[in-house]
């Protein structure tokens, strides 16, 4: 059994299949009873498509290859009935790589990992549609120096994407080892993310979850929806909690549990909390408020000041996948979205007033 984990969708927002929020690959082998004594990286090797040897091994290394639910070396051999449980760095798309220098903001980098806060605007990876421009093309140029002195293509492949309008923190494998560590550390859901988003409405808990299984959507296959029986989609958990109230819009916190295709948009509009300014999820209408004309002329100018859904991935704290050091990051929310929840903290407080007087 294969399950795709990726994420990205291009600017007509159409979802490729079997895209989902991280970057990885997982496969679930049970090894036929007549099979002879083979290293396992050799069996893989004839086993899954477009598969190195050389990645399998480092795989194995990094810890992705367990055999009856223990990691094992390349060197393992196969036994008959073995359970091969394997996660991989989702496989590149069969389409030309060309470097750009276009500037990125980058907060840290070593020799095994990158990161960075991704602008609003940008998409990550090339594909339908955005073939160039994209932030793969961008790592491509910062890494050709390096590939020239490993003698080797650098392929700054992700482990985890953000949709082209959400801004914020990401982290880059800069070598096999590293990208398939990083990959597993996604799959066992050890890496912590914390994303902040301004909703429609006033929430009236402090805190919460939502559950829900993800898929596309029956009626239009350019979105996700929620479907809470789960008998279609994927498991999908997101944690939130308010961290302050404007009236007619709440700023809160959201903690993934699970990664799955616009997983937060989704569940938001699911609890009728949609990010404000999500054309793709209804949140870029007035939901909330007055009928006064001044009303709606805030509102519209705050969607001109921020033309995006109000998302941005704030932290991001995970074990290095070399030295095993605990490592936290922290962004800062980009200015336009800044802006949109300054003017939203100044109405409230005057209407307030107003309220009192």
């Amino acid at each position: 059994m294969k399950d795709y984990e990726d994420q990205e969708l291009s600017d007509n927002d159409i979802i490729d299949e079997n895209e989902e929020q991280e970057l990885y690959e997982h496969h679930n082998i049970i090894v036929d009873k007549g099979q002879g004594l083979l290293r396992i990286d050799k069996f893989l090797f004839h086993r899954l498509e477009a598969k190195s040897r050389n990645k399998l091994q480092e795989a194995a290394r990094a810890g992705n290859i367990l055999v009856n639910g223990n990691p094992v070396k390349p060197n393992y051999r196969v036994k008959p009935l073995d359970e091969i449980s394997i996660v991989m760095p989702h496989p590149p798309r069969e389409i030309e790589l060309i470097p750009e220098d276009i500037p990125i903001n980058v907060v840290y980098e070593d020799d095994d990992i990158l990161i960075l806060n991704k602008e609003a605007g940008m998409v990550v990876h090339p594909g339908y549609g955005n073939y160039t421009g994209t932030l793969v093309n961008a790592l491509m140029f910062r890494f050709k120096d390096l590939a020239k002195q490993q003698g080797e293509t650098i392929r700054p492949w992700l482990v985890h994407r953000l949709d082209k309008n959400t801004s914020g923190i990401m982290i880059v494998g800069k070598n096999e080892f590293s990208q398939a560590r990083l990959a597993k550390m996604f799959f066992d859901r050890t890496i912590d993310r914390i994303y902040n988003a301004l909703v429609w409405g006033d929430l009236k808990e402090p805190e919460g979850t939502i559950t829900g299984h993800i898929g596309r959507s029956l009626k239009n296959r350019k979105v996700m929806d929620v479907f809470p029986d789960g008998e279609y989609g994927k498991h999908a958990v997101t944690h939130y909690k308010v961290l302050e109230k404007f009236g007619y819009v709440t700023l809160i916190e959201c903690k993934l549990e699970t990664g799955r295709t616009h997983q937060i948009r989704a569940h938001l509009k699911h609890i009728n909390h949609p990010l404000f300014n999500d054309e793709t999820y209804g949140g870029e209408k007035i939901l909330k408020g007055t009928t006064f004309t001044k009303y709606k002329q805030f509102v519209n100018n705050c969607f001109q000041i921020m033309p995006r859904h109000a998302l941005h991935a704030k932290t991001l704290g995970f074990n290095h996948p070399v030295t095993g050091k605990y490592m936290f990051f922290d962004s800062e929310i980009s200015s336009d979205m800044l802006q949109v929840i300054e003017k939203w903290r100044n109405y409230s407080i005057h209407k307030s007033l107003d309220d009192e007087s």
